[in-house]
This record gives C-alpha cells, sequence and structure tokens, in this order.
C-alpha cells in the first residue's frame, strides 16, 4: 500500500532522462503519469541512463526515501509512477495495444519499439559503420565492439563483457541457477532462448526451411550453415594449417593443434578438449540413457548416438565420397575414409614421429610408448591397451562365440578363429571336390573304353 499522499513523490525532482523520444514520458499512457520511465522499476531505469544521469539519480536516491510500497511483494519505490508500472506485472494489466498484429503491451515505450518491427524503422545507425538498430541500447551496446569496452565484469571471475544481460547469463554458471523451465519435461535451463529452441522438441516446430531442398531446421544458425552445403562456402580458416570449415565450431579443429582439454571430469578427472564432450561423458557415470529407439527399444546417452543408429533400420547411408561414391552412415567415418584419397594423415606421435590418420589410432598407439593399460577385466583383472581386447576376452568368460562357421556351422570366439576356419575349410573342401571330379572322370573314361569294347 503506498505510504505517501498520492499527489506527492517524494520531495525531488524525477530522475533526469536522455533527450530521445523514446526515453521520454509516455504521454499516451493511460494512468495520467507524466512521470513513467523507459523500463519497469526504478532498478531496471538506472541501467538505461547516460552516466551522468545515472549518477545524479543514484544522489537523488540516496537522499530520498522510498515512500512508495507495492501491497502485493512488497518491494518500494520512489515514485508513484514507478509503483504504477510495477503494478501491472501482478495485474497482468497491457494497456498498449499494437494497430497491426493486435500484440498488447503494458508501456506505450515497448509498442513504440514492437511497431519498428512492422516499419522496418532503424533510426539508430553507428557513426563508425553505419549499421542501424531499432533501439538506442542497442547501438550503444554496438558501439563498444568498435572502442573495445566491456564496463560489466564479473565479481567472481573478473571476466568482462559489453552488455549486462551477458553478466547476468554468465553469473548463473557460478549460481547454478536455471530459472527457465520445459512445462513438459521440467528440464531447466540457463537462457530463455535454449528454452524455446528446447521446446521445438516437444513440438516438432521447424520455423526455417531451406529453399533449395526443403530440409527445415529449429534454429537459423543451422539453416544458415545448411546453405553452405549448397554454396560450398567456407568462411571459417584455421590460422596454423588454413583449412577452411562451413562453420565456426569446426574450429574446435585448433585442438588438434594446441592439444589443449580444458574440460575435466570431476568423477575420473579424464579431461576434454570440448565442454560438449564432457557433458557427454558425465552421462557414463550416472548411467542415464534417455533416448530410445522405436524399433529395437536400444536406449543410448546421446539423441546423435541414436540418430545414427536408426540407419541400422532404415539403411539410410546419407554420407557418400566424391571420389569413389562409397555410402556411410557417418560424416566421421567419411572424413576418415577421404583421408585413403588425400594421404593425409593429422596426427603425428611425439615420441617416434608416426603419423596417423585418425587421433583414436594416435591415442592407443601412445599406450606402446606409456604403457597404460585403461581397460581391465571385472572378472580376472587382466588388462589391455583398447576396449575392444578387452571385449574379446570377456567372452573367455562368459563361453559366447558369436561367430560362426555357415558351412559347418562351428562357433568360435574370435571373427580371426572363424576366417582361419574358413581357409582351411574351403582349402579341404577344394581337395576333397578335386578328387571326386577325378573319380567322376576315370568312370567316365572306363565307361566309354567299355561300350567301345562292346560295340566292337
Amino acid at each position: 500500500m503506498e505510504t505517501e499522499a498520492d499527489g506527492e513523490d517524494c520531495g525531488g525532482p524525477e530522475p533526469a532522462r536522455n533527450s530521445h523520444p523514446l526515453l521520454q514520458p509516455e504521454t499516451e499512457d493511460q494512468t495520467g503519469d507524466s512521470s513513467e520511465p523507459e523500463t519497469d522499476d526504478s532498478a531496471d531505469w538506472k541501467e538505461t541512463r547516460e552516466p551522468q544521469s545515472a549518477l545524479n539519480s543514484l544522489k537523488h536516491d540516496l537522499t530520498c526515501k522510498k515512500r512508495f510500497s507495492c501491497s502485493a511483494c512488497g518491494k518500494t519505490f520512489g515514485f508513484k509512477s514507478h509503483l504504477n508500472i510495477h503494478m501491472r506485472t501482478h495485474t497482468g494489466e497491457k494497456p498498449f495495444r499494437c494497430s497491426v498484429c493486435q500484440k498488447s503491451f503494458s508501456r506505450g515505450g515497448h509498442l513504440q519499439k514492437h511497431m519498428r518491427i512492422h516499419t522496418r524503422e532503424k533510426p539508430f545507425s553507428c557513426s563508425e559503420c553505419d549499421k542501424a538498430f531499432t533501439e538506442s541500447g542497442n547501438l550503444k551496446s554496438h558501439m563498444r565492439t568498435h572502442t573495445g569496452e566491456k564496463p560489466f565484469s564479473c565479481s567472481v571471475c573478473k571476466k568482462s563483457f559489453i552488455q549486462s544481460g551477458d553478466l547476468q547469463k554468465h553469473m548463473r554458471i557460478h549460481t547454478k541457477e536455471k530459472p527457465f523451465s520445459c512445462s513438459e519435461c521440467g528440464r531447466a535451463f540457463t537462457e530463455s532462448g535454449h528454452l524455446k529452441h528446447h521446446m521445438m522438441t516437444h513440438t516438432g516446430e521447424k520455423p526455417f526451411s531451406c529453399s533449395v531442398c526443403k530440409k527445415s531446421f529449429t534454429r537459423r544458425g543451422n539453416l544458415q550453415s545448411h546453405m553452405r552445403t549448397h554454396t560450398g562456402e567456407k568462411p571459417f580458416s584455421c590460422s596454423v594449417c588454413k583449412k577452411s570449415f562451413t562453420r565456426i565450431g569446426s574450429l574446435r579443429h585448433m585442438i588438434i593443434h594446441t592439444r589443449e582439454k580444458p574440460f575435466s571430469c570431476s568423477e575420473c578427472q579424464r579431461k576434454f578438449g570440448r565442454k560438449s564432450d564432457l557433458e557427454d561423458h558425465m552421462i557414463t557415470h550416472t548411467g542415464e540413457k534417455p533416448f530410445s529407439c522405436s524399433v529395437c527399444n536400444t536406449s543410448f546417452t546421446q539423441r546423435g548416438s541414436l540418430q545414427k543408429h536408426m540407419r541400422i533400420h532404415t539403411g539410410e547411408k546419407p554420407f557418400s565420397c566424391s571420389e569413389c561414391g562409397r555410402a556411410f552412415t557417418e560424416r566421421g567415418t567419411l572424413k576418415t575414409h577421404m583421408m585413403t584419397h588425400s594421404g593425409e594423415k593429422l596426427f603425428s606421435c611425439s615420441v617416434c614421429k608416426k603419423y596417423f590418420t585418425q587421433n583414436g589410432t594416435l591415442q592407443k598407439h601412445m599406450r606402446i610408448h606409456t604403457g597404460e593399460k585403461p581397460f581391465s577385466c571385472s572378472e580376472c583383472g587382466k588388462a589391455f591397451t583398447d576396449s575392444g581386447t578387452l571385449k574379446r576376452h570377456m567372452i573367455s568368460h562368459t563361453g559366447e562365440k558369436p561367430f560362426s562357421c555357415s558351412v559347418c556351422k562351428k562357433s568360435f570366439i574370435q571373427s580371426g578363429d572363424l576366417q582361419s576356419h574358413m581357409k582351411t575349410t574351403f582349402y579341404t573342401s577344394n581337395i576333397i571336390f578335386g578328387a571326386i571330379l577325378q573319380l567322376i572322370y576315370g568312370i567316365k573314361s572306363a565307361l566309354i573304353k567299355l561300350i567301345m569294347n562292346l560295340l566292337n
């Protein structure tokens, strides 16, 4: 409830405003109050002022008690007009309506900004590069890209930002706050934009479609990256080896050169070059497999793994070699295959300088030098340098023999044993088959001689 007479604010002038029309009092405000600032409350209003105005306002706030309090949440304001604006957050009142699309707003200034979507007006232009903006605040933030100014710094890690909004998002890394949650599955996000994109996984909405092949995407950025598959454009290049890429995200390729792995697992201390790889790895500790196949019900820790798995059922091989036409189910497999044509071997051993086409092959090779055997048998404790060898070893405990001969149905633990058996069987079969042929030929010759003798 208000603690001061309605006609009196707090004994002093209201905060000075920027001279731009968008920051002037809302004369069309239906409340008739002429002291309305540009944002919803006095705290937000301070962020939009010019530095000197903000300083004057701060001095004013220190000398003026906040005499108007909200009856709903108890928040106090120095001006009745600020309280009136704030009350709309509780009442849901939106008195300003767009004459084009009928969308409503709680503030006249917000309606003015919205109208520029329809008029495409961009009245604020940069004096350096002539880029234009619909709002003065956006221009002000943009100007910092030219000046290099980053006025908003994190109190925890001292990292600086151009915009206060970026700082607020960054702070959630430290606070672990995820204020935006999905109404369907309850998953929480640090940013509203991330929630918006996530909601499309429930609705199936893909608003961005390719004008060439009509493929649709949930994000505009994904569409832009996709368009380069048609244009062949590769605007992002590595500063070390000059290799070009269609997406800026592909510059994680730099990790090949730097060997940097800044992301480490809190459970097992394993390090990763990318945050996404760490996040995927963490699921191996929780055992969570949220993505399941609709055909065979096999579950996966990652959506991408499920998509790759589905190609087993569909037989789809969308990645084909431009040299020999061979097709693959995964892009990475195609990329590795292409090296057989180019002869490229990007990964070299720091000890013996041997080169490899795949990073994984290099890692296995390095264990020759380090003697590391990270894969151990849970039954007998025997350790191995790679997971495949451990997998084959485990069959010796289970008694499983997954490889069977198509001729005699004999089963084997390892595919190599089956191959050896097949060669022996084939060789033996050839000998037997040859002997039978010789026998048949001998019988045929004897019969012919017998018939000839009878005829004579």
